[in-house]
């Protein structure tokens, strides 16, 4: 992914989520994902998807039995 459309996804996140503080950061050797994060904690990876001829994006993120503990 090139910086304008990360720059894309991370300003329909934003406005989607009502969050100013996500960042969205290309991940080193891989241009197929960038990574999602809040503040300083990496959240989730977002995937493009070009096989059909359009082009779409997936957003996944883990997470662990341990963080739905109160």
């Amino acid at each position: 992914m090139n910086q304008p459309e990360i720059i894309k996804l991370q300003n329909y996140l934003q406005r989607t989520f009502n969050n100013r503080n996500i960042d969205v950061r290309p991940r080193a050797k891989l241009n197929d994902s960038v990574e999602v994060f809040i503040g300083e904690e990496s959240i989730g990876l977002i995937h493009v998807d070009d096989e059909d001829g359009d082009r779409s994006y997936m957003f996944s993120m883990s997470i662990l039995d341990i963080d739905l503990e109160d």
